[in-house]
């Protein structure tokens, strides 16, 4: 009798996992994790961004787009109250991102007051690239420079790539955050 329990539980937490896994997209379950900007963690992206509306974007501390995290944040802050998620990939593949993780993540969260989800810089170009990155470039295009911005629906499908000189305020990229919001888990 206390056996069966304790095998409910377990079960129903097993079934849990499962379906979580079942509902997580390819373009998120290929990557796993990543290790978070800050701290020890690991940001389990299908726990994180499954089912979620998400934009991911490359960044680079030295990179003259750089001021556009603060238009990343009002964005953010603007739509991640209908479910909009963000992720900041730092990466030094256009050699504009410091070897040092802590002045990568003073970059972001004291100069621009960062507060959506960022990881410690990663490969996004090439056979090099995470495979959360290499998902992206077969949907659409790898990117061609820092602040590379991709708009992915609750299905892990890119809706759309803009190219870094497209603004965070841009009506064409605030339209495709719209049709990810709007889309079907």
């Amino acid at each position: 009798m206390r056996t069966r329990w304790i095998l409910v539980p377990l079960f129903t937490l097993m079934a849990a996992a499962s379906a979580q896994a079942a509902d997580c997209p390819a373009l998120l379950e290929k990557q796993g994790s990543l290790p978070e900007l800050r701290g020890k963690e690991q940001v389990d992206l299908c726990e994180r961004f499954a089912g979620k509306p998400l934009v991911v974007v490359n960044t680079a501390s030295y990179c003259g787009f750089a001021p556009q995290f603060e238009g990343l944040e009002r964005v953010y802050k603007t739509y991640h109250g209908q479910g909009l998620e963000m992720l900041g990939v730092p990466s030094n593949d256009f050699k504009q991102e410091d070897a040092d993780i802590e002045k990568t993540a003073k970059v972001c969260y004291a100069n621009y007051g960062v507060t959506f989800t960022m990881t410690k810089p990663q490969p996004v170009r090439g056979s090099d690239a995470t495979p959360l990155f290499k998902e992206l470039a077969e949907q659409s295009s790898a990117p061609k420079w820092n602040f590379y911005k991709y708009v992915v629906d609750r299905q892990g499908k890119v809706i759309a790539s803009f190219s870094s000189l497209t603004k965070p305020d841009d009506p064409e990229f605030t339209a495709a955050i719209e049709k990810a919001i709007a889309s079907q888990p």
